[in-house]
């Protein structure tokens, strides 16, 4: 055969590439504020990971945090869920009375990466900044989720009782601090009514908090924490203190590291094709619960396929449907945690379940979100997920008055019209 010739068999697996390289096509202009965030040094990482995220290290740091500190790891499936490539699509978008791509999108905001997934295929993926398809991106608070997912895996294996029992049923060294007699139910929607106050901001609780867990642990860190605003259960005040606490329990409950049985009972299971790291707190080496987990953009993509197809991976449980409907589904939450209803920072927009944001709309959809502009959207009914990796300005992506989180939203409005109705 001549050497210029295509063999059939390899014709389907050509295709195929050249469709995943029409996929991630390169940015034909800067990408935000490339300069500011270290492109003329190769995007460096970080010198200490207390210095990662400052801005000229965000970029770097925030792909390769698991190589300042300790951390642990959690091994990929035996076998990866194949993630087939679909018809190429550029989605467009109306934003602030303009009307935009995906494209445009890559270059208006701060995004390291876009990956989006329909029935189970890529259809779009994106990436900024020199960032690749095999670089473990930091999830920020995305990993409150993957936490609350330990729990309810835990409540499925017989580990947990009952979401109704406290936390320090299972923790002993709790019992008599407030967040050790708050019940685990009330942790996962963010409602111990603890007085605590989280703005990202040096001088906040979530600041003086995380300061004493890495000092002196997570137990020396949730005695710190006395006194309750009101009651338990009444209202939202997201703290991320409360994930700290339920990683704790998790751990208690299954005798096991989050590393370990998150592995084994979640990780795996959605089939995926990477290792994946998980930072440990210095004093006491327990992971940090409310953040710090770190996965390719592709094996996110795989974790919301999972929670998007209730809970299967080819065809397999993985977390119960119903455990996924206490999670996620608007109506089983208390009205004060509704979308529409759930008051917080001057707004109603979303509503909160376990430890993952609800959004508002026709029907059942939800997002895990992380600080600087991390994200995982899930449309089940669709079969839609979007994974956003971002560096944003500031915690919340929005200091630099290019609104990232309103316009990330709008892009994911977008794509969900390109298949049905918001």
């Amino acid at each position: 055969m001549d050497r210029g010739q295509i063999s059939l068999p390899r014709f389907p697996r050509l295709l195929a590439v050249l469709l995943l390289l029409a996929l991630v096509p390169r940015p034909s202009a800067a990408a935000p504020d490339e300069d500011i965030l270290g492109k003329a040094a190769g995007y460096p990482v970080a010198p200490t990971i207390g210095d990662s995220r400052r801005e000229r290290y965000r970029v770097g740091s925030f792909s390769a945090l698991d190589t300042l500190a300790p951390s642990c790891a959690l091994d990929p499936a035996p076998v990866p869920l194949d993630l087939p490539v679909g018809t190429p699509v550029n989605f467009g978008y109306r934003f602030s009375g303009g009307t935009y791509t995906l494209d445009d999108y890559v270059q208006r905001q701060r995004a390291t990466a876009v990956l989006v997934l329909h029935d189970g295929r890529i259809v779009a993926e994106r990436y900024n900044y020199g960032r690749t398809p095999d670089m473990r991106m930091l999830s920020n608070s995305m990993a409150k989720t993957i936490t609350a997912l330990g729990l309810v895996k835990a409540l499925e294996d017989g580990a947990i009782r009952s979401f109704d029992d406290t936390a320090a049923t299972y923790v002993p060294e709790l019992r008599g601090t407030l967040y050790g007699e708050t019940k685990i139910v009330n942790l996962l929607r963010m409602a111990s009514g603890a007085k605590f106050i989280e703005t990202y901001k040096p001088d906040d609780d979530r600041a003086a908090y995380n300061r004493i867990t890495r000092r002196d642990g997570n137990i020396a860190a949730a005695r710190s924490i006395a006194e309750r605003a009101e009651p338990e259960g009444t209202r939202f005040n997201y703290a991320g203190a409360q994930t700290q606490i339920l990683g704790l329990v998790l751990r208690a409950a299954t005798g096991r590291t989050l590393c370990d049985y998150i592995g084994e009972r979640i990780w795996r299971p959605i089939g995926a094709e990477a290792g994946a790291s998980w930072m440990l707190n210095p004093a006491d080496r327990a992971e940090v619960a409310q953040g710090d987990f770190n996965a390719t953009v592709r094996d996110y993509g795989r974790l919301g396929l999972m929670l998007a197809n209730d809970g299967l991976v080819s065809g397999r449980p993985v977390i119960s449907a119903d455990h996924l409907l206490d999670m996620t589904e608007a109506s089983r939450q208390p009205p004060a945690f509704r979308p529409g209803q759930m008051r917080w920072r001057d707004s109603t927009y979303y509503g909160y379940g376990f430890q993952v944001w609800l959004l508002p709309g026709s029907h059942r959809r939800f997002v895990l979100l992380g600080i600087y502009g991390q994200a995982i959207y899930v449309d089940p009914m669709l079969k839609l997920v979007m994974v956003h990796t971002a560096v944003g300005k500031d915690a919340s992506g929005d200091a630099s008055q290019t609104h990232l989180g309103a316009e990330r939203d709008a892009l994911f409005r977008g794509i969900v019209a390109r298949y049905g109705e918001w």
